[in-house]
């Protein structure tokens, strides 16, 4: 029914109780219980942009990566470290 995980589990536990306790009183009605423990109030437009600004970066380091490599192999050549 839940993880092993408590901040998952309590909510659901509770909830199992509450409504268990309800039938016991002959009610109809029903507790919904909901866990969101990393609620964000950001508009889809921020995270969009948040997610274009780490894949742009991503990119620049990406292109910057090969030519380093090729640099350290070229300074090893001129030495003769191999």
């Amino acid at each position: 029914m839940c993880s092993a995980e408590p901040i998952n589990c309590f909510p659901v536990l509770v909830n199992i109780l509450s409504n268990t306790f309800l039938r016991l009183y002959n009610s109809t009605e029903r507790i919904r219980l909901w866990s969101e423990p990393f609620y964000s109030t950001q508009s889809p437009e921020v995270e969009s942009d948040i997610f274009f600004i780490c894949l742009s970066y991503m990119l620049i380091l990406a292109a910057g990566l090969p030519p380093h490599f090729a640099v350290s192999s070229m300074e090893d050549y001129k030495v003769k470290s191999m």
